[in-house]
């Protein structure tokens, strides 16, 4: 893995406390692992794999991304589109060959979400970060990038 390697924390803060524990677990974890990074929100998840095309494509320095946010259904199919949409995207890029932690919440309550972000619970995180890591690690292993 580069030496020191600089990723882009994308969050969506539609439930701004659960992003929250997100970031603080994805931001200890990087700076554990002695990373670099900077943090971009955006309005939704949808949001999330649009930044990342936009940073691949404009050339910005970055070795990987970590992608952090929360939808939790709702009344309408809305959530199935969400969920779907920003999973498609994100492995879209993941399949061509960009490096990323996938750290969106898709839960059926509130309580599963605070369950699954929170740095003291399941830390999904810091798990996140943690996988963009490995990614970059793989992808300098293997000559992609």
């Amino acid at each position: 893995m580069a030496a020191r390697p600089k990723l882009l924390i994308i969050a969506a803060p539609f439930y701004e406390d659960i992003t929250e524990q997100l970031v603080e677990g994805a931001t200890a974890a990087l700076s554990e692992a002695g990373a670099e990074f900077e943090i971009i929100e955006v309005p939704g998840a949808f949001e999330i794999p649009g930044v990342i095309a936009m940073a691949e494509a404009g050339k910005h320095p970055y070795d990987g991304y970590v992608a952090l946010g929360c939808v939790i259904r709702g009344e309408t199919s809305h959530y199935d589109y969400v969920c779907g949409e920003s999973a498609r995207g994100l492995m879209d890029l993941s399949l061509s060959g960009v490096p990323l932690g996938y750290g969106i919440l898709t839960v059926e309550n509130i309580r599963q979400a605070r369950v699954r972000a929170h740095v003291s619970e399941k830390n999904k995180g810091k798990d996140a970060a943690e996988a963009a890591l490995a990614m970059i690690a793989a992808t300098q292993r293997f000559g992609s990038r």
